[in-house]
């Protein structure tokens, strides 16, 4: 529980950062679907952290093939969305790119992050 309210604190303090960003510059920096990309990211950060954790309760020793497969996951469905966008839509299409792999990045290290936080003493005490 404690990662979903580190979750939602991050994504507030991004989202802060998105709003300061979009009020100063615009459109300048900021894809007009940049709030869709943010509800995205935090989608799939819970989910690929909810199936980690899933698999160290079912089976600790693998730990590394729940983690990868659920990080797998992710980049394959943040591929499909920027292949639909590109193909479907053509404006601002490497400025979405841009912003699509700016937040998947802040996303992806607050993962790890929380990922070795939680997990490395259920690991040690194991070992």
């Amino acid at each position: 529980m404690k990662f979903f309210k580190n979750l939602l604190i991050f994504t507030g303090v991004v989202s802060i950062g998105i709003g300061l960003l979009s009020f100063y510059t615009g459109t300048a920096l900021l894809h007009p679907l940049i709030w869709f990309i943010l509800g995205f990211m935090v989608v799939v950060t819970a989910l690929a952290f909810y199936v980690s954790r899933l698999g160290v309760g079912y089976d600790p020793d693998n730990f590394q093939l729940y983690y990868f497969g659920s990080m797998g996951f992710r980049m394959i469905l943040s591929i499909a969305v920027i292949f639909i966008y590109v193909f479907m839509y053509s404006e601002n299409e490497l400025q979405f790119v841009f912003n699509f792999f700016a937040l998947y990045f802040l996303f992806t290290g607050f993962e790890i992050y929380s990922l070795i936080t939680n997990f490395a003493p259920q690991l040690k005490k194991q070992n």
